[in-house]
């Protein structure tokens, strides 16, 4: 069964891990949730993301002011998160 957890202690374990703020990551991940809700679901309701293509789209965003590894920093770290807390994986 996944770990529930919240979106505070979320930004807490990226903020700490990166030295991001959490305006930052809050905007980075928004985007991401927009990219991923416009991606279409496997039959088994997952969705597939490519990490680069995702990182392009998320500093591609006008509002966006950070780097590509700082933006592929904060991705990566809240997979990390979901991955301990049982909530993501990554596909084979």
């Amino acid at each position: 069964m996944s770990e529930q957890y919240n979106e505070q202690e979320l930004i807490q374990f990226i903020a700490d891990k990166t030295q991001a703020q959490a305006v930052e990551i809050k905007l980075v991940l928004k985007h991401e949730q927009a990219y991923i809700n416009a991606q279409q679901e496997d039959s088994k309701g997952e969705v597939d993301v490519d990490i680069d293509e995702l990182v392009d789209y998320v500093v591609s965003r006008s509002d966006v002011k950070l780097d590509e590894l700082t933006v592929e920093t904060i991705l990566e770290t809240e997979m990390d998160f979901l991955i301990k807390k049982g909530v993501a994986g990554y596909l084979d």
